[in-house]
This record gives structure tokens, sequence and C-alpha cells, in this order.
């Protein structure tokens, strides 16, 4: 029985993760901050990447799904033995590089040098390290996009979304993130190497957006106003205090094509994504 050690497992792609290594008969040690109940081969460690006692001296694979930049400065410095290493980052590494806002810019620097560091950290190991960085997630009713739209529109009946939010988006199943992260786990070919994990469907913004409404019980409208008014609104908006993770930047990439190639982590490791088919309790949590 193979050992696995899992940072973030209590988020939501974390859990999927979890729950895909306990069906493929691995044993798994996983770290939280908050109390969490063993059962079977999962146990649970209280700590974090700063604090985490009770670590083994070896594992067959770490996994890490949470933030990057703390991780690689975890895996730089710890003594714990490991062949393999699978790290979850995100596409914001290239979509944001550019942004008009500096703490965007600085996300996307974060990420880089995280990535570096740990695919360095490997290499002097001799260990395998893969960067997993996956597009909009959806699926578990915790992700901060489409999950945020919907309980919006439950309340209200209905979203807005300016005239131009037309950019195309690929959003990627939680489940399908977890089958990744596994079936990396024995590819050798994806050694030292990042790979975008998109979902399996190209479509616009906009769509992606109605079709999330459409799945609603009841089902929510979807309005689309010009894009000036939009912009004047959510000036007010911020100027009142609210509407604060919504930034100008955000609105301004509804309009930009975010699209990734799926074939390098389709040929080497078999990533197959579905198409983006939501339904109502893939926005519950």
């Amino acid at each position: 029985m193979r050992s696995a050690l899992v940072f973030g497992g209590s988020g939501q792609i974390g859990m999927a993760v979890i729950e895909r290594l306990l069906a493929n008969d691995w044993r798994v040690t996983a770290i939280s901050r908050a109390a969490q109940s063993d059962h079977g081969e999962l146990k649970w460690l209280r700590g974090d990447l700063q604090h985490s006692p009770g670590l083994a001296e070896q594992v067959d694979a770490i996994f890490s799904l949470g933030p990057l930049d703390h991780f690689s400065f975890w895996y730089a410095q710890t003594s714990l033995i490991a062949p393999r290493v699978i790290a979850f980052g995100s596409t914001s590494l290239e979509t944001k590089q550019a942004s008009e806002d500096p703490p965007e810019r600085d996300v996307a620097a974060r990420l880089r040098e995280a990535e570096a560091r740990i695919f360095e950290t490997a290499r002097q190991r001799q260990a395998g390290a893969t960067v997993l960085r996956p597009t909009l997630v959806y699926g578990a009713g915790r992700d901060k996009t489409l999950t945020r739209i919907a309980s919006l529109a439950r309340r209200t009946g209905f979203f807005v979304l300016p005239s131009g939010a037309d950019g195309l988006r690929q959003p990627a199943h939680v489940q399908d993130l977890a089958d990744a992260a596994l079936a990396a786990v024995d590819a050798g070919n994806a050694h030292g190497r990042s790979y975008a994990l998109p979902g399996g469907e190209t479509l616009a913004y906009a769509e992606m957006v109605r079709r999330t409404l459409a799945s609603l019980q009841p089902p929510a409208r979807l309005i689309r106003v010009p894009t000036l008014l939009f912009k004047a609104a959510l000036a007010g908006a911020h100027a009142l205090g609210k509407m604060q993770s919504l930034s100008s930047a955000a609105v301004a990439r509804m309009q930009e094509d975010l699209v990734f190639d799926v074939e390098p982590a389709r040929r080497d490791f078999g990533y197959s994504p579905r198409g983006f088919q939501p339904t109502d309790d893939m926005f519950s949590s």
C-alpha cells in the first residue's frame, strides 16, 4: 500500500483528491488546522505548513492543494523524503502577470517563483515534481467565482453582467482535477513540468454564467447591461465598501479569452475533462 502526505486536504480539490487516493488503496496522512476525524486509511494531523508535528520520515508522494508559495518554502526546508510531488498552482501565473492591478501581478510573480523553487528542490533531491494549473474550478460549492455568482442569484433571482463579458473560459470540475492528480503520480513524462488543466469545453463567460443560473432551483435570469454602466455601478459599490472582491481588472478579464491547451496533460497522463453541464448541487457546499 502506497502512502501519501496531503496538504490542503480540507479544501475543495483536497477533499476530492483524498477520496480518490483512498479509493485507490493509498494510506493517507492529511494536515488540517481544524480537528478532523480519522477513518480507515485516512489519518488527520493538526497543523499547517509552519508546524506539522508527527510526520513520517518518508512517503511515496506529497500532494499540495493549498497556497503554492507557502508549500514551496516548506518543501525546500523539509527533510521528509518523497520520490513524487504533485502540487496545484494556478493559471493565474499566466493570466495575471500583465494585470493593471499590482496585487494581481504580485500573485503571478509568487506563483512563478514557487514553481521554480519546487522544481529546483526536487532536482536536488532526485525527486519528480509536477505542478498542475487548473483553470476556473467548480463542482464542490466552494469556489470563489461560479458559486459566489450562484449564491447572489439565489437571493435576487438574477445576475448582472456587462455586455462585453464574452471572453472564452474553460471551467474545470473538481473531480476531474482529482483524477488528474492521481494519474500524474505514475506519469514519468510529467516530472519537472507544469500543466494547464482546463475544463473539457470552451465557452463565452456570459454563456458559462447563463448555464450556471439556469441550473439553479429555481433558475435565475441573466441580465446584461452596457459595459460603461456596469463599471459606473461597480465604482459606486466600491465607494460604499461593497463588491470589493470584484476589481476593475477582473471585469476587464471578462472580455479576454483565457484559453489553455489540454493536449500536454492528455498526452502525458490521460487527462480527459468533462464539458460544462452544471447542476444546482455543484454550487451548494
